[in-house]
């Protein structure tokens, strides 16, 4: 009797081990963070908001954020390396701060919020893929399709149904399309590079005008975007490094493209060399600034051939009349540069190939929409916190495929509704503030680490770097915090970002509510069946 009261007891975790395997090297996390800041799909887009902080300069405002962001990686390496384990940001709350706070804050950051990353991921597409190149094709009229109402669910579909694909082939299948994309990209990035580079402005300003009238009917439009702009109250600042106070501004702008070379963070249970500092940060750190390096390179050569003034002019006036503005766009779709850099070669079929060559920067990111969550919602259900089927784990591909399906069926519903709703469309402006609020108690995890938990600290690799005998990665952590509370204040308070609206911030905290109310449910079930999860809380997961 006493041997079958212990086999019946329930034990804390799970099963004895995750069931996952380290698939990818300390090089697949890096092209991961380097494509989840990805200078093409969320660069280029974001630096188009410019306007938005007229005085603000670019170049200045990347380079600030990166040196900051830079003191993120170092604190998430000390994180992962002191726990390496599937779930990142869930797996550190729930241990160093609170069960019930690290649940609601990781699930709302992690799983929630990127059901509503789905449009966003699939506008993006929009405007760098399928507008570009229905219009290069000769079919400008069918381009504005893709901006409508029914063009945007049909986008997100496709969006949806490629990273549910991409995050089924399981990490190893994951890393070598990532892998050829990265490659195919930078190919595709070279050959903007090279043609910037070999062109004058005004070779650019004829062949803009050439192609901009071929395509769109569209006549002088160079001097018509910039007399435009001017029209609707647009100054563009001169390029350079100044003024600083203007630039810091454009920083939480920046954020939105890169706040992210730790996103694959989550998935540190499954690379090799997790528990090794100096590879887990050159990964994250490399990624990064790979980025960075290719974003100024991207901007200076623009500032040559496209001329700085015409390049934010031409996104000021597109923002401009979008919402609103009586001022029209001399071109009817998003101003997507390598559209125009294809426009230096007279031949359709070379521009339509550039486009799809760097698309690939869209499909090799496209899977972080949902692979870094998968792991978020297995580590939890690990726990027991969700239903056991969360964290079964495919035989052949080690793949969570139950925590996939909860992304991937509330995202179709989410999108069906995004798309044909105008109001709703607002809900998900605070999608980045979010995960940046997860990112935050991290940060301050990381700085209560050495007192909260001092054995854990004193066995981490991450003690044993410091400076003058303090240790780095606490340091970094308040770093972090400057940051990220820095960001979280413009949010909230500029208007300038557009993301401080009522709407978007209710939706937010109902997402907050419903984890909340999971995170009791689970406690309640889970006590009836003889499982403390306040127990399992103090335990690290086994793998």
């Amino acid at each position: 009797m006493a041997a079958e009261s212990v086999s019946t007891t329930p034990t804390l975790f799970l099963r004895n081990a995750t069931g996952l395997v380290r698939g990818w090297s300390v090089r697949d996390s890096m092209i991961y963070a380097c494509l989840s800041t990805n200078v093409v799909t969320l660069g280029i887009y974001e630096f188009s908001y410019q306007s938005f902080i007229p005085k603000g300069q670019l170049l200045t405002s990347v380079l600030i954020s990166a040196v900051w962001v830079s003191f993120l990686v170092v604190a998430y390496a000390g994180l992962i390396v002191t726990i390496p384990r599937a779930g990142g940001d869930y797996v550190w709350q729930t241990r160093i701060l609170n069960g019930g706070v690290g649940f609601v804050l990781a699930a709302t950051g992690w799983w929630f919020i990127l059901w509503l990353w789905a449009p966003i991921y699939g506008n993006i597409l929009s405007v760098e893929l399928f507008q570009p190149l229905w219009a290069t094709l000769g079919d400008p009229s069918g381009a504005t399709w893709f901006a409508s109402k029914t063009g945007i669910f049909v986008i997100c579909l496709i969006t949806i149904a490629l990273a549910g694909v991409l995050v089924s082939l399981g990490m190893a299948g994951y890393a070598r399309i990532q892998k050829y994309c990265f490659y195919a990209g930078l190919v595709g990035f070279a050959v903007i590079i090279i043609l910037l580079l070999v062109s004058s402005k005004s070779t650019f300003i004829s062949s803009f005008n050439l192609e901009a009238h071929k395509i769109f009917g569209v006549s002088n439009a160079y001097a018509a975007t910039t007399s435009g702009a001017a029209k609707s109250g647009y100054v563009s600042p001169a390029f350079g490094f100044g003024p600083l106070g203007a630039s810091m501004l454009l920083v939480p702008m920046m954020m939105f493209y890169l706040l992210w070379p730790n996103w694959g963070s989550t998935l540190y249970g499954e690379i090799r060399g997790a528990s090794d500092f100096k590879r887990v940060f050159t990964g994250m750190f490399s990624g990064l600034w790979i980025t960075v390096i290719l974003s100024v390179v991207f901007l200076l050569l623009v500032a040559k051939t496209f001329g700085t003034a015409f390049y934010n002019d031409s996104n000021a006036l597109y923002w401009s009349a979008y919402y609103g503005g009586k001022i029209p766009a001399a071109i009817p779709i998003w101003p997507y540069p390598v559209m125009f850099v294809g426009w230096l070669v007279h031949n359709a079929a070379f521009q339509a190939v550039l486009i799809l060559l760097m698309s690939v920067w869209f499909f090799g990111w496209v899977g972080t929409l949902f692979l870094s969550s998968t792991r978020v919602i297995f580590a939890a259900a690990f726990d027991r916190v969700l239903p056991d089927r969360a964290a079964e784990v495919s035989e052949k591909r080690k793949v969570p495929f139950y925590s996939l399906i909860l992304m991937l069926l509330p995202a179709v519903i989410l999108s069906a509704v995004y798309a044909y709703s105008l109001k709703f469309e607002t809900y998900t402006l605070d999608a980045t503030l979010v995960i940046a609020v997860t990112y935050l108690f991290s940060a301050i995890a990381v700085v209560i680490l050495p007192w909260r938990k001092p054995e854990l600290w004193r066995a981490s690799p991450a003690s044993r770097f410091k400076i003058a005998g303090v240790p780095i990665v606490p340091v970094a952590g308040v770093v972090t915090i400057g940051l990220l509370g820095y960001n979280l204040f413009e949010w909230l308070w500029n208007d300038a970002y557009g993301v401080n609206n009522h709407g978007s911030l209710v939706f937010m905290g109902i997402l907050y509510v419903l984890a909340i109310a999971v995170y009791v449910v689970a406690r309640v079930v889970r006590s009836r069946q003889g499982i403390d999860l306040g127990l399992v809380n103090k335990e690290i997961p086994v793998e």
